[in-house]
């Protein structure tokens, strides 16, 4: 068995002989036809061959139409600025800059919100055996496009006009649910990194209503929900699982064995958590097929999807994904991978290390050169007279939280002047994964000062950042 047959079992935590596989493939379907993301995110004829390309390729179980969680914000007039091989970002909020919540309104019926519609239905024609996913933004994460990052200050000093926005896009997810359900897709998959930047009392009073809103609308159409967040969200597994989807979906941030235990307590399935940039991006087919060996043990026969814990980078290596496919859909390949690894494990001693399974052994990719050019870099933090902020990003052009991150760290920075220097480092590129080895980070995004970890997995307000800033300066003054 497989295609969405097998994907529906694990969803309803039947046992499977094997766990589903699902690709997230957002721009990484442009890259493999030869496109940039821009013309590719426009143009429907774009998206079904890259959509099909991929499917072609990978052998999915499910995989969705489009990943873009800036679809619906730039529908209701959020200005977007685009990339060659990101999806675009959001860089103007409407609600921040004077718009009433009244003057907006959402249209389904033209713009890219149709063309992903119309390409939907042409892909259920195509592949009828093969889950497809329709990816909302969630509420939270709408609500941040619509307000900016002054939404965080408003949680204290205006809950009411926050609760008034969530309802509003609580109503746009609703529709873009059905908006999915009528075009034939399987699973609605509603994408909210932005609750992982947030605490469980913030969660449970400015989110939580609103997700079972929407997954209660989901189930009503008898479609099968996920609820899909990126970061440090291991602190509100439980509250997303409260939320009552049929799943949740993690990246490498949260252990796979914590979302297991908490979801199927609960009778949900769970889904996760390829390492995208270690291993997928920068790592080698060996590298790809030890980590999806580990997440399927972690995962076990029960409830669990194979994935990634996020949409695709674009370069994305296509020779790590067909590793690995075979791993996943290859019965044969994978006890062979499986007694391969076992041999390795006892000749070490019974110790089994992946050669990339976090930022920790880094040490196999760094050159001597560039960790004495990082050690030298850091060290001399103590001695400038400028504070240093460095942020670890996945990349903020194509990661919302991380480019809400960077935009609090600029507006903090900006009344320093010349006394505050602020830097990105995406772990997309080599760079920013050693750099984040060399400062000790361990979730994404971070902001460190002067070589110190201040603020992990967490957007603080502004004048937060400026406070901790402040105290740097007073110390080397």
């Amino acid at each position: 068995m497989k295609g969405k047959e097998l994907l529906f079992k694990a969803i309803r935590l039947e046992s499977c002989d094997r766990a589903p596989w699902v690709p997230f493939v957002g721009v990484h379907g442009a890259y493999l036809i030869g496109e940039n993301s821009e013309n590719y995110l426009k143009s429907k004829k774009l998206i079904i061959k890259g959509v099909s390309a991929a499917i072609e390729k990978y052998e999915p179980d499910g995989i969705p139409v489009a990943f873009d969680l800036q679809l619906e914000a730039e529908a209701l007039g959020c200005k977007v600025i685009w990339a060659n091989e990101n999806p675009p970002s959001v860089v103007g909020h409407p609600l921040a800059e004077g718009t009433s919540l009244d003057d907006l309104k959402f249209s389904s019926s033209e713009g890219r919100v149709a063309i992903v519609m119309d390409a939907a239905r042409e892909l259920r024609a195509k592949y009828p055996d093969i889950a497809l996913y329709g990816l909302v933004t969630g509420p939270f994460t709408l609500a941040l496009h619509l307000l900016g990052t002054d939404i965080f200050m408003q949680m204290f000093t205006n809950e009411a006009e926050v609760h008034r926005v969530m309802k509003f896009c609580t109503g746009v997810a609703k529709e873009m649910s059905t908006l999915y359900s009528q075009a034939g897709c399987d699973v609605i998959a509603v994408v909210d990194p932005m609750t992982s930047q947030i605490g469980t009392d913030q969660f449970e009073a400015f989110v939580a209503e609103y997700m079972k809103e929407i997954f209660g609308h989901i189930r009503e159409s008898g479609k099968y929900s996920s609820f899909f967040v990126c970061g440090d969200a291991e602190h509100n597994i439980e509250a997303m699982c409260n939320c009552r989807p049929d799943n949740v979906s993690i990246d490498e941030n949260i252990p796979l064995e914590y979302v297991k235990e908490v979801s199927l307590a609960k009778g949900i399935s769970f889904g996760g958590n390829l390492k995208l940039t270690a291993t997928l991006l920068l790592g080698s087919a060996e590298d790809c097929e030890r980590d999806a060996l580990d997440c399927l043990d972690k995962g076990g026969e029960r409830g669990f999807i194979l994935a990634p814990g996020c949409d695709l980078p674009y370069k994305t290596v296509i020779e790590n994904l067909l590793a690995v496919k075979e791993i996943a859909t290859d019965k044969y390949k994978r006890e062979v991978a499986w007694i391969l690894r076992s041999k390795q494990a006892a000749q070490k001693g019974g110790v089994m290390t992946a050669a990339v399974s976090d930022t920790s052994n880094l040490e196999t990719v760094e050159s001597d050169r560039r960790k004495e050019e990082l050690t030298k870099k850091i060290v001399g933090y103590a001695s400038s007279p400028v504070v240093k902020v460095d942020v670890i990003t996945l990349d903020s052009a194509s990661c919302a939280p991380c480019q809400y991150m960077i935009n609090a760290v600029l507006r903090a920075t900006e009344p320093f002047g010349d006394s505050v220097s602020a830097e990105e480092f995406k772990i997309k590129e080599s760079r920013g994964l050693e750099m984040m080895s060399a400062l000790g980070v361990r979730k994404i995004p971070t902001i460190c000062i002067d070589g110190e970890v201040c603020f992990s997995s967490v957007i603080p307000p502004v004048e937060v950042i400026k406070q901790a800033i402040q105290e740097r300066i007073d110390r080397k003054n």
